[in-house]
């Protein structure tokens, strides 16, 4: 039985990475279709006011609180949250999993030319990976069959998805089960990173908390979306049991 707190009505197991990386694991024992889902702040923001984002974080198989706020969130309320696990940190611990025991993986999204950098550059970091296909996110309703019908022909074992949120969550769903791959996981923008498109922050600054000042530094233009942050630490001060 999952240990889950809910984080103003969305539901976040309570997981270390390493019991994030081992539950992954066992779902691809499982041979059955998981989804993973990675929420920060803005993206809890975002499903209290999309009906169907709320649903599906909130029916995922494992949700991992992606995002120091959202820690701070689950301990303010009073709840046990014991470590953030970053959605880009996840990956990067599944694809040094992979090297030993061989896990297959698709790389589905992110700007043309982005997702076959990251394929490359995750190949050189992690020796023996088997990244067995790459997609960008560009395409029509009427590419998603061919779409479908690539990814499914490739078995992964791992489907990772940068859409960008809710996009990415609401296509898993839709074709889920008919992909029918034991671990799917929304990452937004975590081939941008592994490409070397954008930069992370320095790991003191991780560490500290202010990987979302670094962002903001880095990407003005994301000052808008970052309105979120402080409207999402009000509602939950304001939303206390």
């Amino acid at each position: 039985m999952r240990n889950r707190v809910a984080v103003l009505n969305v539901m976040i197991d309570v997981v270390t990475m390493k019991e994030a990386v081992e539950t992954v694991k066992q779902f691809i024992l499982q041979k059955k279709s998981h989804l993973v889902v990675t929420p920060n702040p803005e993206i809890i923001m975002m499903a209290n006011k999309d009906e169907q984002l709320a649903r599906i974080i909130n029916n995922a198989d494992l949700v991992i609180p992606d995002g120091a706020g959202v820690v701070w969130a689950a301990r303010y309320q009073g709840d046990t949250m014991p470590e953030r696990v970053a959605g880009y940190d996840l990956v990067q611990n599944l694809l040094i999993e992979a090297m030993s025991e061989k896990y297959k993986i698709y790389l589905f999204g992110g700007a043309p030319g982005i997702a076959e950098k990251a394929k490359k550059i995750a190949e050189e970091r992690y020796p023996g990976v088997h990244i067995v296909g790459t997609r960008n996110g560009f395409f029509t309703k009427q590419d998603e069959f061919q779409i479908v019908n690539n990814i499914k022909a490739s078995k992964p074992d791992i489907l990772l998805v940068a859409l960008g949120v809710p996009r990415q969550e609401k296509w898993l769903e839709e074709y889920k089960e008919e992909l029918n791959i034991p671990v799917s996981i929304g990452v937004g923008g975590t081939f941008d990173v592994m490409a070397g498109v954008v930069k992370r922050a320095p790991l003191w600054m991780q560490r500290s908390n202010l990987e979302w000042l670094f962002r903001l530094l880095s990407e003005p233009k994301r000052a808008i979306r970052m309105l979120a942050l402080p409207h999402f630490v009000v509602k939950v001060m304001t939303t206390r049991k």
